[in-house]
């Protein structure tokens, strides 16, 4: 599994085109060649890039959901909206498609955040204030998502 790490300040050019960091781009490498699968979040203003290893298995998942089920025909619909394949270019720069950018809010002022095993795209702006909203929140949330006591054989802290 890819363990992407980082948080990295970029531009957009008029046309919507990033110039992915450096670092991120290394640690990218492995998957560069296969493309990625960039989609709006489900629960943020943001974008989600995926590589397409990863967009693979989330799919072999979601494809074994009973369709004939609405809401999971619904899950699925929502969740694939917009949905683009997208490469890095030989310069190591990424064409937003110009609906996603809307949907995000993304202006010129970008924040690629790391997060595990996929990219996430944000506005500067929508990125800080996130993260300022859910700070005096998360010492709660980390308590509720990982302090269960399974996870001190771990040596998760």
């Amino acid at each position: 599994m890819l363990n992407l790490i980082g948080t990295y300040e970029c531009k957009a050019d008029v046309k919507g085109r990033l110039m992915v960091p450096a670092p991120l781009k290394k640690q990218l490498s492995p998957v560069t060649a296969k493309g990625f699968v960039i989609k709006r979040a489900v629960f943020q203003p943001c974008l989600e890039m995926y590589p397409m290893t990863e967009w693979n298995t989330l799919m072999q998942k979601m494809g074994e959901l009973n369709r004939f089920n609405r809401k999971n025909n619904d899950f699925i619909r929502r969740f694939t909206a917009g949905v683009k394949t997208v490469e890095l270019d030989t310069t190591g720069r990424l064409l937003i498609p110009k609906d996603l950018m809307s949907f995000a809010g993304i202006t010129k002022e970008i924040v690629i955040s790391s997060a595990i095993n996929i990219v996430e795209i944000w506005d500067k702006t929508k990125y800080e204030q996130a993260i300022n909203d859910a700070a005096n929140d998360f010492a709660d949330l980390a308590e509720e998502v990982m302090g269960d006591a399974s996870n001190a054989a771990n040596g998760i802290s």
